[in-house]
């Protein structure tokens, strides 16, 4: 499956973006899709996950609240809506799709190329 990542950008301290991860190739539906995201000299870490169903979802503890992770299978697209953001939200983000909702990189098989997310302080 490819993936490809969009909707970053350059927002100010407490507004709101969207990404996007349109997936073609095989079977989107049948993929746990994530997000991660990767700050300048940080190791890749998890932001959300969602199950094949749509009906799960998984947050890292610091995000719940201000980040919401949504699928639409039948346009085979990802969404990570982040609301409330912060300079330290700034970060490539990457979506990716998997067998199981791992918080680890190792758990997914498909990366997107990353969109640059900044928050200004």
């Amino acid at each position: 499956v490819q993936l490809q990542a969009s909707g970053g950008g350059l927002v100010q301290n407490g507004g709101s973006l969207r990404l996007s991860c349109a997936a073609s190739g095989r079977t989107f539906s049948s993929y746990v899709m994530g997000w991660f995201r990767q700050a300048p000299g940080k190791e890749r870490e998890f932001v959300a996950a969602i199950s094949w169903s749509g009906v799960v979802t998984y947050y890292a503890d610091s995000l719940k609240g201000r980040f919401t992770i949504s699928r639409d299978n039948a346009k085979n697209t990802t969404y990570l809506q982040m609301n409330s953001l912060k300079p330290e939200d700034t970060a490539v983000y990457y979506c990716a799709a998997g067998g199981v909702p791992g918080t680890y990189p190792d758990a997914y098989d498909y990366w997107g190329q990353g969109t640059q997310v900044t928050v200004s302080s």
